[in-house]
């Protein structure tokens, strides 16, 4: 049971990552195709909402903690950074580079928040011990290999497929390159927002830690502040009717599968192991969406993106054994302290008047 409850943790941080990799592919081919990234980030929310609601009422009436004012404006803030600000700019520079680009980017947030929670002394890392140098090692071959994924290609490697499941617009090609170095700004300038978000949640986890309210609340907030940029900056009324397509399914998938699921896994993770833990798995994400662009869309892969992907595992299992090795030390503490405590109580219960007394006889 402790073991399963341990790798709880780990198999829900893979599975986050598994399902952003398939909204990176999906939210590329829909843009592709004309959804409009404000209407996309208001509707997929407010399904969202509409879905976390009642399972929050339902599931955390007894034990939802009270609400005061100062709490809804950190909640307003977290959904600012991690939804308004980190999505829209996000889609925006998604539509100038491919989704490969944009996940090798991502990788900028495991160290961003490494150095943050480091600051801000919410992870605690010495340079003095084994496990505090493997995760410092760690997250730097994470970054390294992320590195060597996207910028070192190396001998082209034979294709999986010959041809594409999904043909892109031959003119987006055109675009990205004229506006490659304009994406990767604006992806950049997402996930500052979103590291901002990863810190801010942990904060917040440990004073309200009643999960799906605090999602449900986060979407509430993310489904106001989108609708009113939207409103502001989409002025094609066509853009907000939906058909049954492509677009209706990336939002349909979205809003179920990373704005529930997802933000609640994420959630959980974080309140259980750390805001660096859950970034320090992003460059998973880099690997899947790799591997799933050379099927879907017949990009063929370099050597470069192998050894990458090696370097990125090695990363990952320095920083989870350096990670482990910290909870069996708290584990093997918290199961010390019963232990000490029964001897200090049996100690003292020696120590009484009559023994005290005959200590003194004893003596004399």
């Amino acid at each position: 049971m402790n073991s399963s409850k341990a790798c709880a943790p780990y198999l829900a941080i893979v599975v986050v990552q598994l399902a952003y990799a398939g909204s990176n592919i999906l939210c590329k081919l829909a843009l592709e195709q004309g959804l409009s990234f404000l209407v996309f980030v208001v509707y997929r929310h407010l399904i969202a909402l509409l879905i976390l609601a009642p399972l929050a009422y339902v599931l955390e009436r007894n034990r939802r903690p009270s609400l005061s004012f100062r709490l809804l404006v950190k909640v307003f803030i977290l959904a600012m950074f991690g939804i308004t600000i980190h999505q829209n700019v996000y889609y925006l520079g998604l539509d100038y580079t491919f989704p490969t680009v944009a996940s090798a980017l991502s990788n900028v947030i495991p160290a961003l928040t490494f150095i943050l929670t480091a600051i801000l002394r919410m992870e605690k890392v010495s340079l003095r011990s084994a496990k505090g140098r493997e995760r410092i090692a760690g997250t730097i071959f994470c970054i390294s290999g992320a590195l060597v994924f996207t910028f070192w290609k190396g001998y082209l490697l034979e294709g999986f497929v010959k041809r594409p499941l999904i043909e892109m617009h031959a003119e987006g090609d055109v675009h990205h390159k004229e506006d490659w170095l304009k994406g990767s700004v604006l992806i950049l300038t997402s996930y500052i927002a979103y590291t901002a978000w990863l810190i801010l949640q942990a904060i917040i986890c440990e004073v309200y830690p009643a999960r799906l309210s605090l999602n449900t609340m986060i979407c509430f907030f993310a489904s106001l502040q989108s609708s009113a940029v939207a409103l502001v900056f989409e002025r094609n009324a066509a853009s907000w009717r939906l058909g049954w397509n492509l677009q209706l399914l990336t939002i349909i998938y979205c809003g179920t599968v990373i704005s529930c699921l997802t933000y609640y896994l994420l959630t959980y993770c974080i309140g259980e192991k750390g805001p660096v833990f859950a970034a320090t798995f992003i460059p998973l994400q880099l690997v899947i969406v790799g591997f799933l662009s050379a099927f879907i869309f017949a990009e063929r892969l370099h050597i470069g993106s192998l050894i990458g992907a090696f370097i990125i595992t090695v990363g990952l299992y320095c920083v989870l054994s350096g990670k482990s090795r910290d909870s069996n030390e708290e584990e093997e503490r918290s199961s010390i302290m019963p232990d000490t405590t029964d001897a200090d109580l049996a100690a003292k219960s020696s120590h009484t008047p009559d023994s005290q007394a005959a200590d003194v006889a004893k003596s004399t």
